[in-house]
C-alpha cells in the first residue's frame, strides 16, 4: 500500500519520493493519520477504507476551493486514491505550533475574508461531501432557508429517524425555520465543520484551517460551529467583526445552525446527542 501511495506522490510532483519513515499521528474521529516522511518532506497521509474514496476527494476539492480564495492558510491537497484495501489523501505537512491572541485575531480577520467569496449558482456546492462521516446534500438551491430545511436540518431528522430519534417539536422546528432565519443572506464560501480540532495556527505563527466540510451557506453557520465546543479566543471574534461584522440576529440564530451539528453528533455517536438536540429545540421555539 505505501509503495503505491509513494508512487503517486512521486508522480503528482514530478519529484522522486520514497518514505522512509510513518509514524502515526491523529486523523480525527473516523480517519488514521501518519505523517510520512523521507530525509527531505514530510507529507500528512490520512487512511480509510477504500469505500470511502469519496469523502477523501470531497475534502480536497474542498481545500482547492477554499485556497483559491487566497485568504487564509489551508493545507495543499497533493494527492487522493485507493491503495489495495485503503482509501487515502495525502496532504501539505504543516507544523503546528501554539497562537497568541494576534494570532487568533488574524484568524478571524482571514476568516472573514474567505467568507467573501460567494457563488452565483446559490447555496450549495458542485458536490456533495461528508460532514464526519455522514453525507452532506449540497444540491444548489437558489433561496438559503429551503437549503437548511431540506438538506440539513431535515436530512438530519431523516437520518436520526432511522437510529430511533426522538424530536417531538421536528415539525414546528421546521414551519418556524423561515421566520427564524429572516435575515438578508449571501451565499458564502464555509468551512462548514469549524469546531476547535479543525483550526490552529502553524509553528511560525500563521492560522491555520483544516479538514473542512465546505460549500456555500450561511457565513454565520462557521461562526455558530466555534462557539459549540468551548469557542474560540474573544480575539478571534474581534478580527473577524473588523473585517466582516455579523448581522444583527446572530445570537439568536447560531442555536439553530449548531442544531445541525448536534444532530449529526447523534447520527454519529447516539447517545445523549438526541437530548442536547431536543433541548435546543425547545430553546429556539421558546
Amino acid at each position: 500500500m505505501w509503495t503505491q501511495i509513494d508512487t503517486h506522490i512521486s508522480q503528482i510532483t514530478n519529484e522522486k519520493f520514497q518514505s522512509q519513515q510513518r509514524r502515526s499521528v491523529g486523523g480525527g474521529c473516523i480517519n488514521q493519520g501518519y505523517a510520512v516522511s523521507n530525509d527531505e518532506i514530510t507529507y500528512f497521509v490520512k487512511l480509510n477504507l477504500a469505500s470511502q474514496v469519496a469523502m477523501f476527494e470531497s475534502e480536497a476539492l474542498g481545500l482547492k476551493e477554499m485556497l483559491a480564495t487566497a485568504s487564509i492558510r489551508i493545507p495543499q491537497p497533493i494527492c487522493w486514491g485507493v491503495a489495495e484495501n485503503s482509501s487515502y489523501i495525502v496532504l501539505e505537512w504543516l507544523e503546528l505550533g501554539n497562537g497568541n491572541s494576534n494570532t487568533w485575531q488574524e484568524m478571524g480577520r482571514k476568516l472573514a475574508a474567505m467568507h467573501q467569496a460567494s457563488s452565483s449558482q446559490g447555496f450549495g456546492w458542485k458536490i456533495n461531501n461528508t460532514i464526519g462521516s455522514t453525507p452532506q446534500i449540497n444540491t444548489w438551491t437558489a433561496d438559503w432557508t429551503e437549503f437548511y430545511i431540506k438538506h440539513r436540518l431535515g436530512y438530519q431528522f431523516q437520518l436520526a429517524r432511522r437510529r430511533g430519534g426522538n424530536f417531538p417539536q421536528q415539525e414546528k422546528l421546521l414551519a418556524a425555520i423561515p421566520e427564524l432565519l429572516a435575515h438578508q443572506v449571501q451565499s458564502s464560501l464555509v468551512h462548514g465543520d469549524l469546531w476547535g480540532g479543525n483550526a490552529g495556527c502553524t509553528a511560525s505563527g500563521e492560522p491555520v484551517i483544516f479538514d473542512p466540510a465546505t460549500y456555500f451557506g450561511d457565513r454565520e453557520v462557521d461562526i455558530a460551529m466555534t462557539e459549540l465546543f468551548g469557542g474560540f479566543p474573544a480575539a478571534f471574534y474581534k478580527g473577524y467583526n473588523e473585517v466582516f461584522p455579523l448581522d444583527a440576529g446572530y445570537e439568536q440564530r447560531k442555536t439553530l445552525y449548531n442544531l445541525y451539528h448536534i444532530l449529526n453528533h447523534f447520527n454519529l455517536f447516539g447517545g445523549s446527542y438526541a437530548s442536547q438536540a431536543n433541548r435546543m429545540i425547545d430553546q429556539i421555539l421558546r
